[in-house]
């Protein structure tokens, strides 16, 4: 399949830049996937489409403060993305400006009200902005980030180093039902989701079950080869305890429909085998592309994602690509807000 089927245009301007005031009272676009219906409504309005035969899966990641601030000797700044601690004091990270940078350099790392807080020394260049650095004096990553780190807004969204913007943003790019660390990424479907609403979808019948996967910096890769099936897509971590996949189990038995919340849990439940589903912890490097057959996935709810995209392969093998591509044209003349801060899609 050529890569550049996966292309479209989008106005700048519709590029979400901040949430809204409200998380449930983003747009929801409903695109019925077998008729190619669509209907305009928000996102409050979710229980209307669901009924007492549906299964909600969220996942529970949490987005750690990974995006953090250095400067060198000289006195240029340096952003910088945790991607993980691969020793009790080795960081594996992202680094913009590499190129100038040197093996042995002392960094100094800046807390959020832009002071000195530790020194980090680059030990290897791995390439494509990657670092391994050694951190001193702290050896706990999550520790250290709560000082020094802010959320990890993709590039698309502009931010600098701005303490006020980064109190909303750590309130707004992590879901209400967060609770495992590990994220550097938001799982973008579930930030419409209040504790309101999900009282209200319960006391309506519908069930839930939580999964976890730590979504990547990878995740905002564009796929660069001509050809989709060429691209290696990154690898991310998943686990499902027994006591979810009881809950999706006992759903798909009663026959209830199992509604992936966004692209990581429909990747999470189709990297598993069976069914039924059973417990795991792993990596997955599933790519979903058209074509794929799914094993669990009934519906989904999705944001708008990038042209070129993983994610957009994965909802146009879910929805058909024809579909999909007229779903966002429709998005776009309608005038929808996109990307990880932008509105949603319920595909039924």
């Amino acid at each position: 399949m050529k890569t550049e089927t996966l292309d479209y245009h989008l106005p700048p301007e519709l590029i979400a830049q901040h949430p809204k005031a409200r998380r449930s009272d983003s747009r929801m676009l409903v695109l019925n996937r077998k008729t190619g219906d669509i209907i305009d409504r928000q996102f409050h309005q979710l229980g209307d489409f669901l009924s007492p035969q549906d299964c909600l899966i969220l996942n529970n990641t949490k987005v750690v403060p990974a995006r953090f601030f250095a400067r060198r000797a000289t006195g240029a700044k340096i952003e910088g993305l945790f991607l993980d601690q691969t020793a009790p004091v080795a960081w594996s990270v992202m680094l913009k400006g590499t190129r100038k940078l040197k093996q042995g350099e002392t960094l100094d790392l800046k807390d959020k009200d832009k002071n000195d807080c530790c020194k980090a020394v680059l030990l290897e260049k791995l390439g494509q902005g990657k670092c391994l650095l050694k951190i001193e004096g702290e050896p706990d990553a999550l520790s250290l980030l709560q000082r020094i780190g802010f959320p990890p807004l993709p590039p698309y969204i502009k931010r600098d180093d701005d303490a006020a913007l980064a109190e909303e943003d750590r309130q707004r790019y992590q879901t209400v039902y967060a609770a495992i660390d590990g994220a550097v990424a938001a799982p973008t479907a579930g930030l419409h989701f209040t504790d309101t609403l999900i009282r209200k979808l319960k006391h309506k019948g519908i069930d839930f079950a939580h999964l976890t996967l730590h979504v990547g910096a990878g995740t905002f890769k564009p796929v660069t080869a001509e050809n989709l099936e060429d691209h290696e897509i990154h690898a991310e971590r998943f686990s499902l305890d027994a006591q979810n996949a009881d809950r999706i189990n006992d759903a798909r038995n009663a026959g209830k429909r199992i509604i992936a919340v966004g692209t990581t849990s429909v990747r999470t439940l189709e990297s598993l085998p069976g069914p039924p589903v059973s417990p795991a912890d792993g990596t997955t490097r599933l790519f979903i592309t058209p074509g794929y057959r799914f094993k669990y996935i009934d519906a989904m709810i999705t944001n708008f994602h990038l042209p070129r995209s993983t994610l957009l392969a994965l909802v146009a093998a879910f929805a058909g690509l024809d579909k999909t591509l007229a779903a966002y044209r429709h998005a776009i003349a309608e005038k929808y807000r996109f990307y990880s801060y932008g509105d949603a899609m319920l595909i039924i």
